[in-house]
């Protein structure tokens, strides 16, 4: 049975649980490894705009609604799956939530990300938002993986 609502990928990163939760909750460094220039700080309740500096998608401006941040446990956000056509109004549709979880582990700390509303996007572009994204995310995590083993 596959999963269209859900995606969650797990990762056993080589750094302490603090390093980690700076890379994630640092607005800078987050936008280091993700491929984002922010625009603000992450605060609760807050919404932080960047743009993506990925090749090909430099034409995004990416909105992410800060959810919960528990320190070095859980940073959580929503925002607009693969919202990549600027031609396109997204925000009347749902968002998704995007959480990141924190645990350790033997020589480092267990991260856990999960991003979840997919069966609440509009029909037309759900399938082509959940694969673009679980694509997006098994890469992410090499990303920050890579980010946190910098010296």
């Amino acid at each position: 049975m596959t999963n269209t609502d859900r995606i969650e990928k797990r990762v056993i990163l080589r750094a302490p649980r603090l390093r980690v939760w700076r890379a994630l909750t640092t607005a800078e460094e987050f936008g280091a490894w993700f491929g984002v220039k922010l625009e603000g700080p992450f605060t609760e309740g807050a919404t932080v705009r960047g743009t993506i500096t990925l090749p090909g998608y430099e034409h995004v401006t990416m909105e992410m609604l800060v959810e919960r941040i528990e320190p070095e446990r859980y940073f959580a956000y929503r925002w607009h799956p693969y919202a990549v056509d600027p031609s396109v109004d997204y925000s009347p549709e749902p968002t998704t939530l995007v959480e990141f979880r924190l645990d350790e582990a033997d020589g480092g700390t267990v991260l856990t990300i999960v991003e979840s509303g997919f069966d609440r996007i509009p029909p037309a572009r759900r399938s082509e938002a959940f694969r673009m994204n679980d694509r997006g995310w098994t890469e992410q995590t090499r990303n920050i993986e890579r980010h946190v083993s910098e010296p």
